[in-house]
């Protein structure tokens, strides 16, 4: 029985740990060749389709060929590294702004 406790006892510390590691995120990303009307809509639309993105925010200073994306997401489903990959395979590289 006392084996048993100890056992659920550890995995309940496990996954109150696993919850606790989650957190919302907040990166820039300066996302390139989005030069036309259409192309700041479309980036936007990517980045929410990510799961575990809550928020995204994209800006397009006139005349400028890149946005900037502000983008709030749960970092126990995705990662930076995956933001960039939904950009890049949609046609639009990116990296962290600075």
């Amino acid at each position: 029985m006392k084996r048993h406790l100890v056992v659920v006892a550890a995995v309940a510390l496990i996954l109150g740990r696993v919850t606790a590691q989650a957190a919302e995120q907040t990166v820039a990303l300066a996302v390139h060749h989005a030069d036309c009307a259409l192309c700041a809509p479309i980036v936007k639309g990517t980045l929410e389709k990510v799961k575990g993105v809550k928020a995204v925010s994209v800006s397009q200073p006139n005349g400028m060929a890149d946005v900037t994306a502000q983008v709030t997401f749960d970092d126990s489903a995705t990662n930076v590294p995956g933001l960039i990959a939904a950009t890049t395979k949609a046609g639009y590289p990116a990296d962290v702004a600075r």
